[in-house]
């Protein structure tokens, strides 16, 4: 059950925050997105050719769910940042089955015409401090990368930082199909996304 990078996360304390923070980073406007009712979550897009990055946050006009946000959103605090990376399989369940505790039990999620089951850890931290990344099985052909406007931004490396690289690297060697993706040894997690802008190289962390 092989592993491909999908979309990576701008977590933020509130969702126009995030998108100015993006905007004004890669000098291009943020799509629209949408809501996550199950998480009380809210995102904007920015499609990057075959993925996309996701601004998301709390949605502060929808009930707190019972259970803890995705990507430890109950817990943000700070200017928005890079926080996941996010992975398709064509078999969330093997995919899950390979992966370490703590990764999540799939939950069927839904946003307008796009479908998806999703691993969601139950205290919402993947593991590794969660630089693992989270794991995602659209339902159909639908993606939000076909249909986003092309602003001409294409992600050149998502580098990934970590104490732990090596049991990292090595728990995702042999299934992640990703020349993007580079995990590094060091003292603090870390996450750092290059992109090929209109505008010359820019870069979030």
């Amino acid at each position: 059950m092989s592993l491909t990078l999908d979309h990576i996360a701008i977590s933020a304390g509130s969702l126009d925050e995030g998108v100015a923070f993006v905007e004004a980073a890669l000098g291009v406007p943020l799509a629209g997105g949408g809501q996550h009712p199950h998480m009380a979550t809210h995102n904007r897009l920015l499609g990057l050719g075959d993925v996309y990055l996701e601004v998301i946050a709390a949605d502060p006009s929808a009930p707190r769910p019972a259970w803890p946000r995705w990507f430890d959103l109950d817990h943000f605090s700070g200017p928005p940042r890079l926080s996941n990376w996010i992975c398709r399989t064509d078999n969330l369940d093997a995919a899950l089955a390979a992966s370490p505790p703590g990764t999540g039990a799939p939950v069927s999620l839904q946003r307008g015409d796009y479908r998806w089951r999703m691993a969601v850890p139950g205290d919402g931290i993947l593991p590794f401090d969660n630089a693992y990344p989270a794991l995602i099985e659209w339902q159909g052909s639908l993606h939000p990368a076909k249909a986003l406007p092309d602003q001409g931004v294409r992600m050149t490396a998502l580098e990934i930082f970590h104490p732990d690289a090596e049991a990292l690297a090595a728990g995702l060697a042999t299934r992640l199909a990703d020349s993007l993706v580079h995990i590094y040894r060091s003292p603090h997690k870390a996450m750092r996304a290059v992109f090929a802008t209109p505008k010359g190289t820019r870069v979030l962390t």
